[in-house]
């Protein structure tokens, strides 16, 4: 007989994760470390995250008597993606703790709704106006000066689902390429750079913060995110402060993400994530406890880790047939590569990351 050596005064020992991407491998990678099972629930029996998980179960999103018996299986539940139906969650929530909630996830797939529940909570965010129909976005237009980002309300990332409007766009041609899809207008942020703010809490309201990270986009797909931000110590401090109190606005257990706009001295919301997040996967690599750690132990109840970073970081996505580097990627130093198990590198997909380390300025 062997001894289990994992933590004797916690109950909590396999983690549901529901979804199969680089997220939940990763954060099945680090749930192993805690000496932590996983079971992966998603409908592609090929995901990434299957290849490194304890237990899989292939099922579609609604199959209740699939649900279910997962949920028995596990002692707690988190998602990796926000496209996930609430009605999943919900089902799973009735027998079993999902972390974070479903109200975090009904709120963070609607643009809509997530934008209104930011400006009730007294956050900054773009002007944004619902559009229901042709009339609804000439008005809501002439209130930004004819430009402005069309979105739709639910679904959609890494640029889909978006349309850039001004004065030359044929609108009704632009609707009717929106297929009826609820939507929303966002006037446009003359922003000098955009950042992400990455914060844990945990079951008994304890918060953990990272460093403010800056990212940059090509193609509406982030491109390198590095830590820290180049932002003044006054305007990080009210960064973080803003991500602890959003955090408690939503009751939220587990790693929360909040990309923002810089627009001078003040910050603009442009979404939540209510995962972890691409922009913080240098954590990992760069900060005592990384956002995949992090997330691991607030959901289970351990202590939350220290976000504090010991070192500098560029964190660049892989896309595609960028993965053929990682030979090269490998062999320079103060180098991570993380490769995420896809076998089919399309134009486009992330198949993996690098993360480049420098010394911190002290």
């Amino acid at each position: 007989m062997t001894a289990d050596s994992r933590p004797k005064d916690n109950a909590i020992k396999t983690i549901g994760i529901v979804g199969g991407g680089q997220l939940g491998r990763m954060l099945a990678l680090a749930g192993a470390e805690l000496g932590l099972n996983t079971h992966i629930y998603c409908p592609e029996a090929d995901c990434p995250a299957a290849q490194v998980s304890s237990a899989f179960t292939a099922a579609a999103y609604d199959d209740e008597a699939a649900l279910s018996a997962f949920a028995a299986a596990v002692d707690v539940v988190t998602y990796e993606f926000e496209n996930i139906p609430v009605a999943t969650v919900a089902h799973i929530a009735a027998t079993k703790n999902v972390f974070p909630s479903a109200k975090a996830l009904k709120i963070a797939q609607d643009r809509f709704e997530e934008k209104s529940f930011m400006r009730m909570q007294g956050f900054d965010v773009a002007d944004f106006f619902d559009i229901t129909d042709l009339a609804s976005l000439e008005a809501a237009l002439a209130q930004c000066d004819g430009t402005g980002i069309l979105k739709t309300r639910r679904f959609g990332y890494d640029g889909k689902g978006q349309w850039r409007l001004d004065g030359d766009s044929e609108l009704a041609a632009v609707l009717a390429d929106l297929g009826g899809q609820a939507a929303i207008l966002e006037a446009l942020v003359p922003f000098e750079r955009e950042v992400s703010i990455l914060v844990a809490r945990g079951q008994d309201g304890a918060t953990a913060c990272y460093d403010v990270i800056e990212n940059v986009h090509r193609n509406h797909i982030l491109h390198s995110s590095t830590l820290p931000a180049q932002l003044p110590a006054a305007l990080q401090e009210t960064a973080k402060n803003m991500a602890e109190k959003l955090a408690a606005a939503l009751d939220y257990v587990g790693v929360l993400a909040i990309e923002c706009f810089v627009v001078g001295d003040a910050l603009l919301i442009n979404e939540i994530a209510p995962r972890v997040h691409n922009s913080g996967h240098l954590t990992q690599d760069a900060c005592h406890v990384g956002q995949f750690e992090q997330h691991m132990r607030a959901i289970t109840g351990w202590p939350l880790g220290d976000a504090t970073a010991h070192s500098n970081a560029v964190m660049s996505n892989l896309l595609g047939g960028q993965i053929e580097q990682w030979r090269d990627l490998a062999a320079q130093k103060a180098t991570h590569v993380h490769l995420y198990g896809k076998a089919d590198a399309r134009p486009g997909r992330k198949m993996g990351h690098v993360t480049r380390l420098s010394p911190k300025n002290n």
